[in-house]
């Protein structure tokens, strides 16, 4: 137990030297940064022609020099032969790599309104999502954006390979489909929230903390303030508000759910999770589009964001945080058995 002291203490010693090293920085860039924002560009990567390369090279590993020759000149005409034939509908494919403020939504909006201003026609959009949840306001805001995709008539599939809960499950039931790996970890409909309160120590060192507000709940719960019954009740109150809009924002996607089983907070493997009708399909990502190849092109659309200094500042402390509280966590994880 004394072990789990020190390395509790040691990891906050580590968090407050990186933080305190990184303050200066923050401060000396924050002023360029905000007059440096620069707007970011599209990319799109034929995925087909990538899986074609990456077939063509291991295919060539098992021939000899006549077969290869063979081989290229088999491709030159089947590249030629496919300029002269009408071009399915091609298949477009999106990436979404979710964080707990859900920042990736200012690059998704991106890349969904330059799909919807081009007016292309496609067969289906996959949208590669990720995302263990998050802030409500940051993933309503991402659910809102796919269901722009929606309202315009194209087909949405997510696919799933490792998790998509609470915010991200929020994304996924938008889409007309959903596919999950046989792991993913899927659902987490619940709300919670967590907010530490110093008052008790406040008091006991003759603190005090003042804070004046109109209106009766315009504050419920701070960290400094004393939490009341009033307070506490009002703000599990709002937490169930969000709750039900979280329902019936499933609801209105998948109907067919029975909410009182699934709306419980608890999370199912992408197996299970196709049981109880989470999900549609069992798949990796990469096994759902090889299948698309074989009729359609598929092209990855991104919007790439220049970072300027403070940005990379940002994303350095941010990352650094998240894996040692991660660090944490597993090791936590793995001890407590023993």
């Amino acid at each position: 137990m004394e072990f789990l002291f020190d390395y509790g203490s040691f990891l906050l010693k580590t968090i407050s030297l990186i933080i305190i090293i990184s303050i200066p920085f923050f401060i000396l860039f924050s002023s360029k940064g905000k007059d440096a924002s620069l707007s970011g560009s599209l990319k799109i990567t034929n995925l087909s022609d990538k899986l074609d390369n990456m077939a063509g090279a291991v295919k060539s590993l098992t021939l000899d020099k006549n077969e290869r020759k063979k081989l290229l000149k088999e491709k030159k005409k089947n590249l030629k032969a496919k300029k002269n034939k009408s071009i399915p509908k091609p298949v477009f494919v999106l990436n979404f790599n979710g964080d707990i403020e859900a920042s990736s939504v200012e690059n998704l909006k991106e890349e969904i309104t330059a799909i919807l201003k081009s007016e292309t026609k496609c067969q289906e959009l996959v949208l590669r999502l990720e995302s263990p949840g998050g802030t409500v306001i940051g993933y309503g805001l991402c659910a809102a954006q796919l269901q722009r995709l929606r309202d315009a008539g194209i087909k949405v599939t997510a696919c799933v390979d490792k998790v998509a809960a609470s915010g991200g499950y929020m994304m996924a039931c938008v889409c007309n489909k959903i596919v999950s790996s046989p792991f993913a970890i899927i659902g987490s409909i619940g709300v919670v929230a967590a907010i530490p309160n110093f008052h008790k120590v406040l008091k006991k060192n003759n603190v005090d903390y003042e804070l004046h507000t109109a209106g009766e709940y315009k504050r419920t719960i701070t960290m400094f303030g004393e939490t009341t019954p009033a307070g506490r009740k009002k703000f599990k109150e709002h937490l169930e508000d969000i709750h039900v809009l979280f329902k019936d924002h499933i609801k209105k996607f998948r109907p067919s759910l029975d909410m009182k089983k699934i709306a419980t907070g608890e999370t199912w493997e992408g197996i299970k999770a196709l049981e109880v009708g989470l999900v549609d399909e069992i798949s990796t990502s990469d096994e759902y589009l090889l299948n698309l190849s074989k009729k359609h092109e598929i092209f990855e659309i991104s919007y790439i964001t220049k970072q300027n200094l403070q940005d990379k500042l940002s994303f350095f402390i941010s990352s650094t945080l998240t894996r040692i509280i991660s660090s944490l966590e597993t090791f936590f994880s793995k001890n407590k058995y023993r």
